[in-house]
């Protein structure tokens, strides 16, 4: 096993008291600008993970067996996990109806909505939308999380296939692909009828059950096995994907989310999961 930390806020200091917390024979090795691992053989990391956390740095005990080389295929969450906006929000402020669209996304990331319901009540209130107002979001809204880039050039570095597979829109992922370089994506496709928005969603939504099942399917179509799968994401329609992949990374993610999977990053950016996996 190695403990790995990570952290804009991370000192030697605090380095010096988890080495103590630990009881550590051998000292930490540096894989990041601000990320350290540390050899271990004690499963016991509550007081450092508590540590960690009042000082805002990731903490993780990870077996040695996870290491980039193992994988060939990392899927993503697009909103609030590759990018920073949820992309319904920001459209629904174009009609200044973000506040009632959020509550209901909000609610749904919780996993106290069915998503698919919840997503069709949210899409029925932007009909009559321009479609140009899709692009007024990319081109004013829509960033990066920080790390996107820099994760999706490592996996193209250690072969791992790339895809985003979203509860959002194809206007947006398929964007999102482009600039990162992803090799795939998957997403819901907005209706537009002469130049609006109709309030309906075309075909069927990619809901949490569909992102598992688009894993499990382009896992297939690589040759790959289930441990050789990423999954990460932020929402409760992420925990299925999550489920059937080899590790589940919770970005930045709601505490259902976290509690359930195999890493969590709070406080760092996607890079994070590079340095979780290249100890």
């Amino acid at each position: 096993m190695r403990l790995v930390v990570q952290g804009r806020q991370l000192s030697v200091a605090h380095l010096t008291h988890i080495h103590r917390l630990i009881g550590g024979h051998t000292q930490f090795m540096q894989v990041g600008e601000f990320a350290y691992y540390l050899p271990t053989n004690t499963n016991d990391i509550e007081t450092v993970t508590q540590f960690c956390r009042e000082q805002q740095i990731d903490c993780a005990l990870v077996p040695d067996h996870h290491r980039l080389k193992q994988f060939g295929l990392c899927v993503m969450d697009m909103d609030s996990t590759l990018i920073s906006i949820e992309c319904i929000d920001e459209i629904a402020d174009m009609m200044g109806i973000k506040p009632q669209i959020s509550a209901i996304t909000e609610a749904a990331m919780r996993g106290e909505l069915d998503f698919a319901a919840s997503l069709r009540k949210r899409v029925a209130l932007l009909k009559g939308l321009p479609e140009s107002a899709l692009q007024r979001v990319v081109d004013e809204r829509l960033q990066f999380n920080p790390g996107a880039q820099s994760w999706i050039d490592t996996c193209k570095a250690n072969n791992i296939k790339t895809m985003v597979v979203s509860g959002g829109f194809t206007f947006f992922a398929q964007y999102v692909k482009d600039s990162l370089g992803l090799d795939y994506a998957v997403s819901n496709t907005l209706e537009i009828v002469d130049g609006q928005l109709t309030g309906n969603i075309v075909g069927d939504i990619v809901d949490a059950q569909r992102k598992a099942d688009e894993l499990v399917k382009m896992r297939e179509a690589l040759g790959l096995q289930a441990h050789q799968t990423i999954a990460i994401g932020d929402g409760a329609n992420d925990l299925v994907m999550m489920s059937v992949a080899g590790i589940g990374v919770a970005y930045h993610a709601k505490p259902v989310v976290q509690e359930k999977a195999t890493y969590a990053l709070n406080f760092n950016g996607l890079d994070g999961v590079a340095y979780l996996l290249s100890a």
